[in-house]
Order: structure tokens, then sequence, then C-alpha cells
């Protein structure tokens, strides 16, 4: 939680975006469906990010919500915010503890799985590769190496293209992502995993649902609706009925 700060100057237009983004608000938690091109937060002049925008729910005495994890740039769906730092604490432990569930829809192409679902359990270690981190698969006993483990599942396909449903049970970073490129499927539109605008205009990977436990009790299901252009992209490859 940012406490006791001047509030930035936000347009007009840029607070009719926050709340336009909105899918979810109560006394401790805000959720958003992030559009994809949008980073969670700034810096790297990735221009104006989603943690820009939480200016918008700022207080009076300068304190703001403050997002609780991230989505990388090309994914779009659900993210959310706590508003005080008793719920940020909390909703951190939670994502920490694997106490959340994600699902994700993706559209991918290459070597489809004959499988209609299975888990890849192969762990990641980042590196730098021209002064760009990226994770890679890591081999038996790397050093930095982190367990990884995501739940698969076709929906839909169509010849060397399919709609899936990925259920990841850690949280590393690009993990969905090199899971499938591992599987012989990277994502339509990955430009680091996969073939980049070759395949698609944008990365094609939507957070549609996520669970958490609820810092007043209870858990909260958001669900964020697929975007006209990940529509469009299934269409063009023939695994719309998935969707």
């Amino acid at each position: 939680m940012t406490r006791n700060r001047d509030i930035p100057s936000l347009s007009a237009e840029a607070a009719a975006l926050a709340r336009s983004l909105l899918i979810h608000e109560d006394a401790a938690v805000l959720a958003f469906n992030k559009p994809s091109g949008m980073a969670s937060q700034g810096g790297g002049g990735v221009g104006q990010s989603l943690d820009d925008l939480l200016w918008a729910f700022a207080k009076s005495n300068g304190k703001r919500p403050r997002l609780v994890h991230r989505l990388d740039l090309g994914t779009s769906g659900v993210i959310i915010a706590a508003r005080t730092q008793p719920a940020a604490a909390f909703l951190s432990a939670a994502f920490a503890g694997r106490d959340t569930q994600k699902t994700y829809l993706a559209l991918v192409k290459g070597k489809i799985p004959q499988a209609e679902h299975g888990v890849i359990d192969a762990a990641l270690v980042k590196v730098e590769e021209g002064g760009r981190p990226r994770m890679i698969l890591a081999k038996p006993g790397r050093k930095g190496a982190q367990i990884a483990r995501t739940g698969w599942k076709i929906l839909a396909r169509n010849g060397n293209q399919a709609l899936m449903q990925l259920s990841p049970e850690t949280g590393r970073m690009h993990q969905i992502r090199v899971h499938l490129m591992s599987l012989g499927c990277p994502i339509l539109g990955d430009g680091l995993y996969g073939e980049g605008q070759a395949t698609g205009a944008r990365m094609m990977l939507h957070a549609a649902r996520l669970e958490v436990p609820h810092p007043e009790g209870g858990t909260l299901a958001l669900e964020a609706p697929v975007p006209d252009d990940f529509r469009q992209a299934a269409a063009r490859a023939g695994v719309q009925a998935g969707l």
C-alpha cells in the first residue's frame, strides 16, 4: 500500500480507462481485466501501466491500492489489487502459498499433444540473453532451478493448432509460455518463446479465471471475458468451438 504521498494528476481519460477495466470492487479488493499490451507495472519505458491507473482509486491522504501479482505485457485477463495493507499481506501470502487457482486460455501452434490433458512438470531457471531475462528448462541439479508444474487440457484442435486451457500450480516467470514451447506448441504471437507476429498480432494468452481466498473470508471467483481479438484468432485457427 502506498502511503501519504501526493496524488499524481491523472487525466479524466485515464481515470475512465481505469474504471472501464474494473470487473470487481469491494472494501478490500479490486479486480481488473487487463488488456494485452498494457504493462502491469511501469519502468523500462513501457508507457502507462495498470499500476499507474490505480491512482484513480487513491484516498485523499495518498494511500492507494497496489497490485499483488503480475501478468506479462502481452497477456490479457484477470489481475487483482489490494486496497489496504492487511489485504495486501493476506493476498500476497495466498499467492506465495499457492492457495489460488488460476485458469488461462492459450491459442497454440505446432506439435499438438495426442492426449486430451496432462501435466507438464519441468523445473525452470532464469537466464540473461542479450540483456533480456528469459526462462529455460533446468537440467537436474542446476543452480537456481525452480520447480514448475502446469496442468493442461485441449479444448479444441484443428490440425497443428489448438485452444488449450492451462492451470499453473506454481507461478514462475513465463511458466506457461516456456512449458508450452517445451511441449512443442508455443503460443501464437509469442515473440520470445514462439514465432512472434508470424503467428499472431499479439501473444494469445488470456487469464480467464482466478479464485483466491478473500481477506474477509470465503473465496473470491473472478472471470474476465475473452477479448474480441482472441476470439477472432480462434476462429481463424478453426478452434472457436472451444470458447
